[in-house]
């Protein structure tokens, strides 16, 4: 039996595919029922366990509705920029022009630290730009220029952003801030895997949040931003959706989808230690999940023979 604590009733009823051209129609019910097979279904593998480095973790076979591993799942913590998921839903929501230009300004400098920007004040970009830059390259000043030009400002945005998460069922977060610079922007990996699978239902998060790289004009030059994921370049990778996060109270944080041997695997990691750790511990659970189902696979031949 596979060890891990805070199994959780998650992945399973259809969630409705938000998209920019129309209302998300997320219903509460909805939202909680693709969260809910899983906890009765835990695979039966060897005792031996992925090995990862990161605090908190949780991985689900979402296609058999099953919890493959659990540490922590259901502690809530720190999740910096995976925020910017929950930015994109909700600016989704609100059906905005994606075509909408929108002037950065100095409302969108941040005084947090280690908050970084390759965008300066002024810049002219169109909501859909800001979007892509907020979800690819995790651009922080994209992501409160997002909220600033919500109906309402930031501080209905973070409203609309707590409802929404209410909505999906994360019982355990709560939000002050579209970017994650924020300290008090928290979830547990229970909530944030309800988020990367309601995520995964919106085309334009999808294509927005693996592309590699994406140029924008900025003053008389086009400057070309890259993922902060690593592994959306690796070939052998299938990423539905992913987000990378970081400041220093919550460590080095990724969520993604992924198929792997033809199974639709949700995997939350939330401070990694070392610059490169979250993604190793994304390869050490893909070669773990592939052991393991050809080992049972191995063992169901076997009984057959």
């Amino acid at each position: 039996m596979i060890r891990g604590k805070g199994l959780i009733l998650l992945a399973g009823a259809q969630l409705l595919a938000g998209t920019w051209f129309g209302p998300t129609c997320l219903a509460a019910n909805a939202a909680h029922a693709r969260v809910a097979a899983a906890h009765a279904t835990r695979i039966r593998m060897s005792a031996d366990e992925p090995g990862l480095r990161s605090t908190s973790a949780l991985v689900i076979d979402e296609t058999h509705s099953s919890v493959l591993y659990s540490r922590n799942a259901g502690v809530a913590a720190p999740i910096a920029s995976i925020t910017k998921l929950l930015t994109a839903l909700v600016v989704a929501d609100a059906q905005l022009p994606l075509d909408e230009p929108i002037q950065l300004t100095q409302e969108d400098r941040s005084l947090h630290k280690g908050a970084y920007s390759r965008l300066a004040i002024g810049t002219t970009l169109s909501r859909g730009d800001l979007i892509h830059l907020a979800l690819m390259s995790s651009e922080n000043r994209a992501a409160h220029a997002l909220g600033r030009s919500y109906p309402g400002g930031v501080a209905v945005f973070v409203q609309a952003m707590n409802a929404k998460a209410r909505a999906l069922g994360m019982v355990s977060s709560h939000f002050v801030d579209p970017a994650g610079l924020s300290s008090e922007n928290v979830a547990s990996p229970e909530d944030l895997a309800k988020l990367v699978i309601a995520a995964s239902h919106d085309p334009t998060i999808r294509q927005f949040s693996t592309d590699r790289s994406y140029a924008v004009p900025i003053g008389r030059h086009r400057i070309e931003f890259r993922n902060t994921n690593s592994l959306v370049g690796n070939p052998t990778w299938d990423i539905v959706v992913q987000k990378t996060g970081y400041i220093s109270e919550a460590g080095k944080c990724l969520v993604m989808q992924a198929v792997i041997d033809d199974r639709t695997v949700v995997m939350v990691l939330l401070n990694s230690y070392g610059r490169y750790t979250r993604v190793a511990d994304a390869v050490r659970i893909r070669r773990w999940v592939e052991a393991k189902l050809n080992e049972r696979g191995a063992h169901a031949l076997a009984r057959k023979a």
